[in-house]
């Protein structure tokens, strides 16, 4: 039993090892993103945002009144897009996927985890 753990603990390490952050080129941001909702913590907050196929984006977080925006994906730098009512332009975040999670990245933010479940959960169930 012990040499299968000790074997199973050096695949384990050794497959951490060789993990990669990959960036999402647009392509795969518009196939993770559209029609489905992400799910995560931001700035110490949980919330939901779903990706409408039409562009529509709506933001919820815990214990707070929901947000209504429009996303796009610039296929150019292979960024994901969103603008907000009290917005005046677009602000672009790459998604980087590392050892099966995402992350939004962007150069005024660390680089923030979150998930995506199919279709749109705004609510958890």
């Amino acid at each position: 039993m012990k040499p299968l753990i000790f074997a199973l603990g050096l695949a384990f390490a050794a497959s951490a090892a060789t993990a990669q952050s990959v960036k999402l080129n647009a392509d795969q941001i518009t196939t993770l993103l559209s029609g489905n909702t992400a799910v995560g913590t931001w700035a110490g907050a949980k919330y939901r945002q779903f990706f409408g196929p039409d562009g529509v984006t709506i933001y919820a977080q815990e214990d707070a009144r929901s947000a209504r925006g429009e996303w796009r994906v610039d296929p150019v730098r292979d960024e994901y897009l969103s603008i907000w009512p009290s917005d005046k332009d677009w602000e672009g975040w790459y998604v980087m996927e590392y050892a099966g999670a995402y992350f939004w990245v962007s150069k005024a933010t660390p680089p923030t985890p979150f998930r995506v479940v199919e279709g749109e959960q705004l609510v958890a169930e």
